[in-house]
């Protein structure tokens, strides 16, 4: 089993938010996302589903 398949394992009874933020940093670090735009992105997501989630209310 290598460290990935062992980790999925792991995180399967973790909380659906943290098994989407690993899943999210593996996709930026595989694909050498610069930090500052990581960042810059997730900031426009997070800004996104506020919006979203407001119009829902």
């Amino acid at each position: 089993m290598n460290k990935s398949e062992n980790m999925q394992i792991n995180l399967l009874g973790a909380p659906k938010a943290i098994q989407i933020a690993v899943d999210l940093i593996q996709l930026l670090e595989e694909n050498q996302i610069e930090t500052e735009v990581a960042i810059a992105a997730l900031e426009v997501v997070l800004t996104d589903f506020k919006k979203k989630e407001l119009k829902n209310k």
